[in-house]
């Protein structure tokens, strides 16, 4: 942890270097060799048709060609475990009992029953006993290829189909409401259905609207960066103005929409009463909505404008800093193309995790059980249905049945399924990092032979970038996996105390519930920690070529020994980034709002109709946001690496002639004077 002395020979990223924790660098290409001999595995007993087909009470898939059930849905009877396929879902209540004293329903009925059912003369408790029909079918509608209950509700009746009631097929009514306990669940996953479908047809007529919206995103930053190239100082504070006006702007408009409601009927009712409506336009209807916005939106203008105050003299700090990353970016422009690069292979190893988790999912087999109705020794034990009417269980039991129970399995591979989805999840966090980590020293290289140039831009390797790539992969692809591994295994602790938290939920233990909340907030505080100090040990990687155990102490004690400078002028370029990003967000946003709302009356004929308005705004707001983050990341990693160079360089040089600053003339009558002033 003692500071670096002078070196005349140190002229940055040192080029002669070796390579650092080759122990991780093993451990992940092993990891990575399992990694896909699972995947592989996975693919080779994995059936990604059990989550698209569903499966008849054989296990046998519906609406599959070339297996005996070609209809396109099931039909799920909670009233018994039978399941069929059927070509079509039921549209009107019919009890079998009712069906089997009309040939003439029966017939209809025939196609909700197995297709091995032929013999319509058998007596009705035999047909029921033999689950070859369901006792009743109940008007359905499709999803997903399964059939559910119809049920709805108009002027607070409960329906089912257009009807209240049903005949049982003992000649007695009865009201829907006795199906709806056993069919509550596929409500809700209806009412889902129907919003999923609405937000569907919202984004089909709005898609080009919201592409369109985000190039628009792309181009302000863009233009925003060149411009922080050119007129950082200017563009800074214009941001700030600009921001502050919007916000203005923003609590304006709610106060005048606020006065506009007031005496209107129904205006008045309060959030809680008015509850969740899938419609957000019902809650611009109402006053207290707007008065919320007014509130929040003062609250952030006030905390804005106080910390612009308290921290005018740092701004002007951070500004200079901005300033010298502008000119880095200027000089390495490829670095605003490289978060693509690390966006495509983090696209990648999304795929692989997604895959190979449905593939996962999907590797057990079908499992057969004998299921009968008076006693037998064979009573719930494993069959098969091909060799049943031909075994002893038969001739033992004779009312015995080999039926699908489940899908399961007994060998080895189906036994440690959960440990190989365990594995698949903490692989992805692992590579994940890596490749997080990939792009960060990667850019910290390239700014820091910026930095260490005593010629700007003269003395900077032709390609800086690419060499940086090319140093980081061949001699510190271990100390990435290393810094990666220890941040997978707190997120994958994360995600576990994530689990058990939804498990508990239900639990009355509030002492359990306590401890687990105490700790996901420390895995949360230490999540963050890896991180900050991650990317710092990062950039010594990039500057010295050290392992990483010893990049990161020597990071945390240089920014220990400038603790002021990092609260000072790190926090700073954050929240003026931040700005930046609210600024190209909150505009694009406010645009969308007002295009998608029919607000411009230039264009307003041009909008398309929506069920929910709010769907394209949020899709352009968040995608605006990760695009500024794109931009704005590579710039906050200039400016840390350029900070820590920083500090590297106060401690190495005293601006004698005999040791110069590496710093720029601009930087150093900034960074250097007044309190900032390093002791002599």
């Amino acid at each position: 942890g003692t500071p670096q002395k002078y070196d005349p020979t140190f002229r940055g990223p040192i080029y002669d270097r070796g390579c650092t924790d080759v122990v991780c660098c093993v451990l992940l290409v092993i990891a990575i060799v399992g990694y896909v001999v699972v995947g592989v595995v996975a693919w080779t007993h994995g059936d990604p048709r059990k989550v698209i087909y569903p499966t008849d009470s054989r296990g046998q898939f519906c609406g599959q060609q070339g297996t005996p059930n070609e209809g396109g849905s099931r039909l799920h009877v909670s009233a018994s475990p039978i399941q069929i396929c059927v070509s079509k879902c039921p549209e009107r209540y019919l009890a079998y009992l009712s069906a089997s004293r009309m040939p003439g329903e029966m017939e209809y009925y025939r196609h909700f029953c197995v297709p091995e059912f032929k013999n319509l003369q058998k007596a009705p408790i035999e047909v029921l006993k033999d689950r070859e029909c369901p006792a009743m079918v109940i008007p359905s509608t499709p999803l997903a290829r399964r059939c559910f209950p119809a049920i709805r509700a108009k002027a607070g009746v409960v329906m089912v189909g257009n009807e209240t009631s049903y005949d049982d097929g003992h000649g007695h009514r009865r009201s829907v409401t006795e199906l709806l306990e056993g069919a509550k669940k596929a409500n809700v996953v209806l009412e889902t259905r129907q919003l999923a479908m609405k937000i569907f047809e919202d984004y089909t007529v709005s898609w080009y609207w919201i592409i369109i919206g985000l190039v628009i995103a792309m181009v302000a930053s863009f233009i925003f960066i060149v411009l922080l190239r050119f007129l950082a100082g200017i563009m800074v504070w214009v941001m700030i103005v600009m921001v502050i006006l919007v916000l203005g702007y923003g609590i304006f408009h709610c106060y005048v929409e606020y006065a506009k409601l007031k005496g209107e009927a129904g205006s008045d009712v309060s959030l809680k009463d008015l509850g969740f409506q899938t419609d957000l336009r019902v809650y611009l209807h109402l006053r207290q909505t707007w008065l919320a916005f007014m509130i929040i939106l003062c609250i952030v203008e006030v905390v804005i404008v106080l910390l612009l105050i308290f921290l005018r003299k740092r701004i002007l700090i951070a500004i200079a800093l901005i300033k010298e990353a502008s000119r880095a970016v200027g000089h390495i422009m490829t670095s605003l193309l490289f978060p693509l690069c690390t966006f495509f292979l983090l696209c990648l190893c999304i795929a692989y995790w997604a895959s190979t988790a449905v593939f996962l999912s999907t590797s057990n087999e079908a499992v057969y059980k004998v299921f009968n109705e008076s006693a037998c020794p064979f009573s719930r034990q494993t069959c098969n249905p091909e060799t049943f009417n031909t075994s002893n269980v038969t001739k033992l039991c004779p009312d015995a049945q080999c039926l699908f129970a489940f899908y399961g399995g007994e060998t080895a591979y189906h036994k440690y399924l959960i440990v190989l989805q365990f594995f698949n999840v903490f692989m992805f966090f692992w590579l994940a990092n890596f490749v997080i980590a990939l792009g960060q020293v990667t850019l910290a290289g390239a700014f820091a032979s910026y930095y260490w140039a005593f010629k700007k831009p003269d003395d900077m390797p032709a390609f800086p970038l690419f060499s940086s790539f090319g140093r980081a992969l061949r001699y510190h692809t271990g100390s990435l996996a290393f810094g990666s591994l220890i941040l997978a295994i707190v997120q994958v602790i994360r995600v576990t105390l994530e689990y058990l938290d939804h498990r508990l939920k239900a639990a009355d233990n509030k002492f359990a519930k306590f401890l687990l909340s105490c700790l996901k907030c420390c895995f949360w505080c230490l999540e963050k920690f890896i991180k900050f100090l991650n990317r710092n040990a990062y950039i010594m990687i990039a500057v010295y070529g050290t392992n990483f155990c010893t990049s990161a102490r020597n990071a945390f004690f240089l920014l220990m020994r400038n603790i002021i400078r990092v609260a000072v002028l790190d926090k700073v370029t954050d929240f003026l980034f931040f700005l930046g990003k609210l600024l190209i967000v909150g505009s694009v946003g406010i645009l969308a709002f007002f295009f998608f709302t029919q607000r411009i009356k230039l264009v307003q004929d041009t909008a398309p109709p929506l069920n929910y308005y709010w769907v394209p705004i949020l899709t352009v707001i968040v995608g605006s946001y990760l695009i500024a983050h794109g931009f704005f990341s590579v710039y906050g990693m200039c400016v840390d690496t350029l900070f820590l160079c920083f500090c590297e360089d106060l401690e190495r040089n005293d601006g004698s002639p005999e040791r110069p600053y590496y710093m720029s003339p601009e930087l150093s009558e900034i960074l250097l004077k007044g309190n900032l002033e390093p002791s002599k």
